[in-house]
């Protein structure tokens, strides 16, 4: 199984159409929708994980840049710098998807990569600069 975190951007008139519905129906694939601005005739921006088959993946690709939609790879992404944690939990409550946990026995932070959205709402909450940005 293939694996890819990808940017959509779409222009306004494709906002009202069932795009991700296509990509699971159509081309077999998995799809995790990690954040999403769509409004009403606008340009709408989705993050999604999307995953399945190589060639599936590929043919769904193909179809959304047929369709007018512009691809990016996720080029950000959030590292977490144990050594710099304190394991203050500043960081635990802002996090949306649960990327930053706290063991409440042991009380240490951790960090889940996999389901960070790099958001960036952890790094201004962070007094110590253990969570940071890479581009």
């Amino acid at each position: 199984m293939a694996k890819k975190r990808l940017v959509l951007t779409f222009p306004p008139s494709l906002v009202n159409k069932p795009i991700t519905y296509h990509l699971v129906k159509d081309y077999e694939l998995v799809i995790n929708i990690l954040r999403a601005r769509v409004t009403p005739e606008e340009e709408g921006k989705l993050v999604i994980d999307v995953e399945g088959k190589e060639e599936n993946l590929e043919k769904g690709v193909k179809y959304l840049e047929e369709l007018g939609i512009f691809i990016q790879p996720l080029a950000r992404d959030v590292r977490w710098i144990e050594e710099k944690c304190t394991h203050c939990t500043a960081c635990i409550s802002i996090c949306p998807t649960q990327a930053l946990t706290v063991d409440r026995t042991t009380f240490k932070v951790s960090f889940i990569r996999e389901k960070c959205i790099a958001c960036e709402l952890c790094i201004p909450a962070c007094p110590y600069k253990a969570v940071e940005i890479l581009i």
